[in-house]
């Protein structure tokens, strides 16, 4: 696909830019509306087609939770191995800008097959949770009180810390704002015992020292805009000696992971990120 028609998609969905707006666009570049109505289910999510791990698995535990946490009750996915013997490490799942989508409830059952515990939180819990139109949970982001929202997505990690079958070894693993939102963590949670950001923001050097977490950094190569705060990033944890892991995969795109978005989805390196991931995490949590 025209790189032009995924830079522009990736404007309409961080910037954002206004549907209609995007619309027109895409209209242009395709070269008509036919084109462009044919491209369109390319880019957005196509959430029926992309799970991999269904949810009537019968190895796994799988219910919509909720808690009480300083500022709101939130709300969450949680799903467990069944028949699993003696405590388990954790990890927490945070979402793209789109909210606790059918996709990232599949990632979070993903790692349940992979012998964890997982929660996929929902950082629109103060507005009542995720909501069906992408659209409208793309415009709530902003509203979210940036502090707040941090001390939200940390409860997450207390509560699986709290859980009896918890071994109290936590990761974290977010994909785009969820991405900047595990490099936050690592900087917040002293406790975090691994940080695995996709394609996400990076925390700011200022606040590097606070890490205390293990990082696996995975970036796509044709991501210009995260990908330019990459080099003060790394200057900063070598200064501070952070144990870190950074893999940039050519070629890839952004939201190279998500496989409910054909047009960016890039199922090797998918793949050999994912691998990469859940080794770290083995080695980190169990």
């Amino acid at each position: 696909m025209d790189q032009r028609i995924i830079n522009l998609f990736d404007e309409y969905t961080h910037k954002p830019l206004k549907r209609e707006d995007f619309l027109a666009k895409l209209t242009k570049l395709a070269g008509g509306t036919a084109a462009a109505m044919a491209i369109l289910p390319m880019l957005e999510g196509k959430y029926a087609f992309a799970n991999q791990v269904s949810e009537q698995d019968e190895d796994l535990t799988m219910e919509d939770i909720s808690y009480a946490s300083k500022n709101c009750t939130m709300k969450g996915y949680l799903v467990m191995p069944k028949n699993a013997k003696g405590k388990l490490g954790a990890v927490l799942v945070v979402h793209e800008n789109r909210g606790l989508t059918p996709h990232i409830k599949d990632v979070t059952r993903r790692i349940a097959k992979a012998g964890f515990i997982a929660l996929g939180i929902d950082a629109l819990s103060p507005f009542g949770g995720t909501p069906a139109n992408e659209d409208e949970g793309r415009a709530m982001f902003p509203k979210l009180d940036p502090a707040q929202n941090i001390e939200n997505i940390k409860s997450g990690l207390d509560y699986l810390r709290g859980l009896k079958n918890s071994n109290k070894k936590t990761g974290c693993v977010g994909f785009c704002w969820g991405g900047a939102i595990a490099n936050a963590m690592a900087v917040s949670d002293p406790l975090l015992n691994a940080a695995v950001p996709y394609y996400g923001r990076q925390a700011a050097a200022v606040d590097v020292p606070k890490i205390k977490a293990k990082l696996m950094l995975q970036y796509a190569g044709m991501d210009e805009r995260v990908n330019e705060g990459i080099p003060a990033y790394e200057a900063a944890l070598k200064e501070n000696k952070i144990d870190y892991k950074l893999y940039i995969y050519e070629g890839a795109q952004h939201a190279f992971n998500n496989d409910s978005s054909p047009a960016r989805y890039n199922a090797e390196v998918a793949k050999l990120a994912w691998d990469r991931t859940i080794g770290f995490f083995k080695e980190e949590l169990k």
